[in-house]
């Protein structure tokens, strides 16, 4: 294997594939540098929700079953310093479905467009946070790929559709530039919403950027309700959640779990911060988290048709010299019923 390579990387993020059939991602996360790995052999490569808010929301959604040939699960590595590497070669992972051991059919660690979500809280207690959370935005969109495609959701009473997908980074830019805070936050339901629109997306890559301040205080759904249609939506979703140090409120503390559990379910990620001034960091991390992956692939021996979630691990095999590192990647699929 040979040396490692640390490098300067800059917060953008276009991203990389998932192709053929249906898809089972995984991500991760990443800090301003990352190591790279020079490979011995180089890499080859829900049910409708309302488009606004006065439209109601429905709830105890039924979850989408997928008859699965492909398998295909992205996969984010991070080192003990939380940096980012790259180039790995396939030998060097591992696929599991429960405790079967899955031949890797697929490897690919190449960029490709998203569709990206990006939902923005707008509650009332965003007031003093909201210029920098804009910039953040703004920054995140500047850096993307040119064949990315976005939308954007706001939300306090209740979640909007402000821009529906558009290739043109000026359109989500423009909306929010006249986003005013106000109201409670309806954390969960725009998460729904957010699902709902990604049916529209033309891209294989799908993920959702959420940026909040506290946890839900005024949603129709439930965590539960939501935690189920993120594990069956092949939507990778990342949260930055602006926390105070003293929660003024029950839900308010219970926020960082919530973003949390709902990110991790996804093999997205979740970043807690106390300082406003750090989102643009952090947006672009973010971005980097996504456009460095790998994509294994695998087909079941036996496909699936039992209607039930089915366990997937990654593990990783790191070539010498380096240190241990981690693995970030979605935990399972939901499989057909007969």
């Amino acid at each position: 294997m040979k040396g490692i390579q640390v490098r300067r990387v800059l917060g953008c993020f276009p991203l990389l594939l998932g192709l053929l059939f249906f898809s089972t991602h995984a991500i991760s996360q990443s800090s301003v540098d990352d190591i790279h790995v020079a490979p011995r052999v180089p890499a080859k490569a829900v049910s409708a929700a309302p488009e606004s808010a006065d439209a109601p929301l429905k709830s105890h959604t039924p979850a989408i079953k997928k008859d699965v040939q492909l398998v295909l699960v992205p996969v984010t590595i991070t080192d003990d310093r939380d940096r980012l590497v790259t180039g790995l070669d396939k030998e060097n992972f591992q696929v599991f479905e429960g405790k079967q051991q899955q031949e890797i059919r697929h490897f690919s660690s190449e960029d490709a467009p998203v569709s990206l979500g990006i939902i923005f809280d707008v509650s009332g207690s965003m007031t003093d946070k909201m210029e920098r959370a804009k910039e953040a935005v703004m920054e995140f969109c500047r850096s993307a790929n040119p064949q990315d495609e976005f939308f954007m959701i706001t939300f306090s009473d209740r979640p909007q559709i402000v821009t529906h997908f558009t290739d043109h980074v000026e359109d989500v830019q423009n909306k929010l530039a006249f986003s005013i805070p106000k109201g409670r936050t309806a954390l969960l339901d725009a998460i729904y919403l957010g699902m709902s629109e990604m049916r529209q997306a033309q891209r294989h890559k799908k993920a959702l950027l959420i940026i909040s301040d506290g946890g839900d205080n005024h949603s129709r759904y439930t965590e539960s309700e939501i935690n189920s249609l993120v594990k069956e939506g092949d939507v990778m979703i990342y949260g930055i959640g602006i926390y105070d140090r003293n929660f003024p409120t029950q839900e308010e503390a219970l926020g960082p779990q919530l973003l949390s559990d709902i990110a991790e379910e996804t093999g997205g990620r979740a970043f807690t911060i106390e300082n406003p001034n750090d989102l643009p960091d952090v947006a672009g991390k973010i971005g980097m988290q996504i456009r460095n992956q790998y994509v294994l692939g695998y087909r079941p021996e036996k496909p699936p048709k039992d209607g039930k979630w089915h366990k997937i691990k990654v593990k990783i095999r790191p070539p010498k010299g380096l240190p241990r590192l981690q693995v970030y990647s979605k935990t399972g699929y939901y499989a057909a019923a007969e």
